[in-house]
Formats: C-alpha cells, sequence, structure tokens
C-alpha cells in the first residue's frame, strides 16, 4: 500500500477521488481497501484541518441550534440562564452569557464550554 502525503490541492484533490471510489466500494475494515480508506481518510483529514479550517459557532447560534435539534422553547431555557426576560436579553445579543449560564449550559445541553465562551460575533439590531 503505497500512500503519499497530500502537499498540493492536486494531491488532495486526487486523494478525495480515492476515498470516494474506496467509499463506493464499501470495504471491511481489516480489507487491504479498508486499511487503505483508512488511512487517506486520516490524510484527508490533517490536510483539510491545516488548509480549510472551521470556526466554532457563535455561542448564541449554538444555543439556537441545540433548541431546534431538541424541540425546545425558551421557556425551556430558564433552568439554564435565568428568568425568561433574562432568556430573551441572551438570545437578542442584550445580554451576555455569565459563567454560571456557560457551565450550566454546557452541562445540561451539551454545548462545549469552549464555544460557549467565545465572544459573539453578532451584535444586537
Amino acid at each position: 500500500m503505497e500512500i503519499k502525503a497530500i502537499r498540493t490541492e492536486a494531491d488532495y484533490l486526487a486523494a478525495l477521488r480515492e476515498v470516494s471510489a474506496l467509499i463506493d466500494l464499501d470495504p471491511a475494515a481489516d480489507a487491504p481497501e479498508g486499511e487503505r480508506l483508512d488511512v487517506l481518510g486520516t490524510l484527508v483529514q490533517a490536510y483539510e484541518a491545516k488548509h480549510y479550517p472551521i470556526d466554532p459557532p457563535d455561542p448564541i447560534e449554538a444555543i439556537k441550534f441545540r433548541m431546534e435539534q431538541s424541540g425546545m422553547t425558551v421557556k425551556d431555557l430558564v433552568p439554564y440562564i435565568g428568568p425568561l426576560n433574562r432568556v430573551y436579553e441572551v438570545l437578542s445579543y442584550k445580554r451576555s452569557l455569565s459563567l454560571n449560564m456557560i457551565r450550566r449550559l454546557s452541562e445540561g445541553l451539551h454545548i462545549p464550554a469552549e464555544v460557549l465562551i467565545r465572544e459573539s460575533e453578532l451584535v444586537a439590531a
């Protein structure tokens, strides 16, 4: 199994084509094709992390996304953020998250604290 490092965009695109073809084969993990897919996948991930990094989401957008995914309403955030008026202030970017809010949201909604402690990029209108 000869595999070379992904150093250029052309190498990256070629690796993606090969990964796609291997995925279509659906090889067993211990088969030579499965091992090749595993190694190429790791190389592709490393290249993408270096050349196409993805910033963590805005904290408030992360909360809204979790609410949508879990079918939660604004009232469901009261145990994590506080009184309903405070929840509305946070969701409208008029109030920042406190350390206690971050802890409760992280633990209760399973949103990484690293996401919640970021400065919001959006500003209230």
